[in-house]
């Protein structure tokens, strides 16, 4: 399961047939709810996890809220969202702290109120969980980064879109970029500059470094959100970089197909909303569940997008028994 295309075919390829069991499963809920944290609405990775969380909470029979910070990752308003789910009292919480130093305190709050937390894709730096469920983001960096690099057989000047600044899933990312250009004596980084993992931005800032720098031959991006800006950027300077990025997003998996962005490093957020949610439900009904799931981080190009090719609305999660020992990377606990 942890091995390329074989993964994603067991994750992706269920059938419509599980959805309709999966609305009929709620009628045997008893009242049941966990509470899912995301970091914003303006990404969309963050839209296929809420979607892959859904989809578990409705195979399960089990009631779903969704915390959106009102500002695009405003750590006041995350707090905010926390106090209220603490007095409404949610079984469960699956939890993407918007910073993963900054948002500890309101771990410790949802510790103290006795509220199970299961840590979805960023590592936060402190608190109690019940599991850990994401992505090595270095690995995601340095596996696109090094794709990037073969495709430019190791020549040339590259610059990279960076995250939220002071971000550990940013930093991470960005540290396996600069691994691979550190293995590329032919490379040279020209500039390195956030983007916040926000398209327009990222647009905004490619459009500053194409006027600085007039050969820019390859773009790595922390996510897929500014790989897809700066190649706006690009085309509408009439100049020409392979682009690299980051979650195997639908929209990415578009420009793929449309030869537009060369590859994207997969780090499923439709099938991590899945299994965060299978982990919150299956610990609150004393079910055992790994303390970690570490999922795979293949490179998706043009000779392998297919499995992706589908709208996170057409999906269904997979079985947990399909999933748990493929992707469970740490003895059983919790429950």
């Amino acid at each position: 399961m942890g091995h390329g295309r074989f993964g994603r075919l067991a994750f992706l390829t269920v059938t419509a047939g599980v959805l309709v069991s999966c609305a009929q499963a709620r009628d045997g809920a008893d009242g049941e709810q966990i509470a899912l944290f995301t970091k914003n609405q303006t990404n969309p990775y963050f839209q296929s996890i809420r979607l892959g969380a859904d989809d578990a909470a409705r195979q399960m029979g089990v009631e779903i809220v969704h915390y959106v910070p009102t500002r695009p990752d405003s750590i006041p308003d995350q707090m905010s969202q926390i106090e209220d789910a603490i007095i409404k009292r949610p079984d469960a919480v699956v939890f993407i702290p918007v910073d993963f130093q900054a948002m500890v305190p309101g771990v410790g709050q949802m510790n103290a109120a006795g509220i199970p937390v299961v840590n979805l894709t960023d590592r936060a730096a402190g608190g109690d969980f019940v599991s850990w469920v994401g992505c090595d983001d270095r690995t995601l960096g340095l596996n696109a980064g090094r794709y990037l690099l073969e495709r430019m057989n190791g020549r040339g000047n590259v610059i990279i879109l960076e995250g939220v600044g002071g971000s550990a899933n940013s930093k991470a990312r960005v540290g396996g970029f600069l691994q691979a250009i550190e293995e590329a004596p032919g490379v040279t980084l020209v500039a390195s500059q956030p983007g916040n993992f926000q398209r327009l931005q990222a647009l905004q800032v490619t459009e500053n470094l194409l006027q600085a720098y007039p050969e820019i031959d390859g773009v790595m991006a922390a996510n897929d959100s500014m790989a897809l800006g700066a190649i706006e950027a690009l085309d509408a300077a009439n100049r020409q970089a392979l682009v690299v990025g980051i979650n195997g997003t639908k929209e990415a998996v578009d420009a793929i197909k449309a030869g537009k962005l060369v590859a994207s490093t997969d780090c499923n957020g439709f099938v991590q909303g899945c299994i965060g949610a299978m982990v919150a439900i299956r610990h609150i009904r004393d079910l055992p569940v790994p303390a970690e799931f570490q999922f795979p981080q293949p490179v998706i190009d043009s000779t392998n997008y297919g499995d992706l090719d589908l709208p996170d609305e057409q999906r269904s999660c997979p079985s947990w028994e399909s999933v748990a020992g493929s992707l469970a990377t740490s003895p059983a606990g919790g429950g």
